[in-house]
This record gives C-alpha cells, sequence and structure tokens, in this order.
C-alpha cells in the first residue's frame, strides 16, 4: 500500500508522529477532530452506535487511515479473534497508517478502540491493544491514548453539560443517558464521571461491579449481516479500492489481488462491482 501510494504522489500524512506523552490529551483530541474532520456534538446527532462507527470509518479513511475490522482470521469463520487476547492494533506509517479492530467485540468497545489507536497514530507508536477500557494501564502510552480517546469521544464541556441536565437519575439510569448520547459504553460514561469528580471512586467501583457482571451474561457479536458489507469492513475501503485499481490498471497481478484480499475468481469481480468500478 505504502508502494502505491507512493507512485499516486501521495504526500506523507502530517498528523503521523505530530504529538509526544507531553502534549496535553485535550489538545490532541482537538486536533482530531478537527483533522477528520467532526464538529461538537457529533455523536449525539446520530441514532446509533452503528452510525457513529460507520461514520468514524468513513472520515478516517477519508483522512488517509486505513480501517480494518474482522471478527475471524480471513474469511475463516471457524477461526475467530478472541478479544480476551486483543481488542486491536495499529501499524505506524506515514503514507499507509493502519488500525485494526476485533470485530468481536462490543459495537462501544470497537467505537473506543479506533479512537485509542489513532491515538498510537498521532504519537507513532505501535501496539496491540488488550486493555481495559477503565482499569489502570501499564505504560504511559497505552495510558496516554485512553485519555485522548475519552476526550475525543466525550468532550468535558459537552459532558458537562449532559450531566447538569440528567442529574436526577439513579447511576445506572444516569450512565445509560450518557453512553447513548456520546455513542460509547456506560463505563466509559461511568469512569468519565469520576475523572471530572462527579462522582468517587467507590460509587465508580460499585456501578462497575454491577455493570461487568451483567455484560458478562451478554455474547460478543461478529461483524454478521450482508456479505458484501461484511468484505468492505474486513478488507477495509480505502486499501480494497487501492487493490481493485492497481488491479484494473495492470499494475497488480489478479493472482496477487486474490492473495491481499482473500476473494478470487467471480467472488471477486462482484466485489469490483460492489466498490463502484
Amino acid at each position: 500500500m505504502r508502494e502505491f501510494l507512493l507512485e499516486e504522489g501521495q504526500k506523507p500524512l502530517s498528523f503521523i508522529k505530530s504529538v509526544t506523552l507531553k502534549t496535553e490529551p485535550v489538545k490532541v483530541a482537538m486536533e482530531m477532530r478537527k483533522i477528520l474532520p467532526l464538529s461538537d456534538g457529533w455523536a449525539n446527532r446520530l441514532h446509533s452506535w452503528d452510525e457513529a462507527l460507520r461514520l468514524l470509518r468513513r472520515v478516517i479513511e477519508n483522512a488517509g487511515v486505513m480501517i480494518v475490522i474482522n471478527g475471524v482470521v480471513g474469511n475463516n469463520t471457524h477461526r475467530l479473534l478472541d478479544v480476551d487476547e486483543f481488542r486491536g492494533f495499529a501499524l505506524v506509517d506515514e503514507y499507509a497508517p493502519l488500525v485494526f479492530i476485533n470485530g468481536r467485540d462490543y459495537i462501544s468497545a470497537k467505537i473506543f478502540t479506533i479512537v485509542h489507536e489513532l491515538s498510537h497514530l498521532w504519537l507513532g507508536y505501535e501496539g496491540v491493544s488488550n486493555f481495559d477500557e477503565l482499569q489502570p494501564v501499564e505504560t504511559n502510552v497505552e495510558d496516554f491514548c485512553n485519555q485522548v480517546a475519552a476526550e475525543f469521544l466525550v468532550p468535558s464541556d459537552e459532558f458537562k453539560k449532559a450531566l447538569g441536565e440528567n442529574q436526577s437519575e439513579n447511576d445506572y439510569d444516569l450512565f445509560e443517558i450518557l453512553a447513548r448520547r456520546f455513542k460509547v459504553s456506560p463505563l466509559v460514561a461511568a469512569r468519565r464521571a469520576l475523572d471530572m469528580k462527579y462522582i468517587n471512586k467507590k460509587r465508580f467501583l460499585e456501578f462497575y461491579d454491577n455493570y461487568t457482571k451483567d455484560i458478562k451474561k451478554r455474547k460478543s457479536k461478529g461483524t454478521g449481516g450482508n456479505f458484501w458489507n461484511s468484505q468492505t469492513v474486513r478488507i477495509g475501503e480505502l486499501f480494497g479500492g487501492a487493490v481493485v485499481q492497481a488491479t484494473l490498471e495492470g499494475r497488480l497481478l489478479y493472482r496477487d489481488a486474490y492473495r491481499l484480499t482473500g476473494l478470487k475468481g467471480k467472488t471477486f469481480d462482484n466485489y469490483v462491482t460492489q466498490l463502484g468500478f
């Protein structure tokens, strides 16, 4: 992909490795929303977490970052990716950066992981995320990326306003309401309330214990749905489009295109049509 983009005359992406651990997370989050771009209150204007994820994928790929979401190895539904093993990773490159998200994770967790991994690109640190989005982490890099992701998804000013509008609610209902507003998980909403000193640690831990007991009863779901939509998410529109373009222009052999996409013969031809080529 890097070679293809260089041949196309692509310039290096200015935001890759543009910040350090000394940069304020709030400043990084604001810069990320500016680059994408996303206006204040963007998540609240969407009806669902699925819409939020689709929008994030689109604006991030428009900015030049490949997004790949898959819950299995290739197309092999018998080889599932374990959420307990990893939730995502980032590959840093000034021309062809990539974010991979485990498709078997919960939708709200995918949204948080995407922004967390995006923060890795801004820092220029590659890594695999296998983190609890709310508990203390082992490295300064992971803690920094968590802070940026939290501020990006749940900006302090908007959060304070939302808290003021829903003070009468009990904790469970309150954090569910805030989660819907910002398209995050109730745990992220609760952690933001703790960080901003709206609740104390004891109150947070009580909610954390109750909520995690409930969520363990549920099962993670893969991307599922329409086959072609799943392929677009699995391969990534930015990467898939580049493969198809290079193949149709004769710069890439079909056998290599099959290998890169995991699609062969008529299935690949149909994929080309689905992309609008």
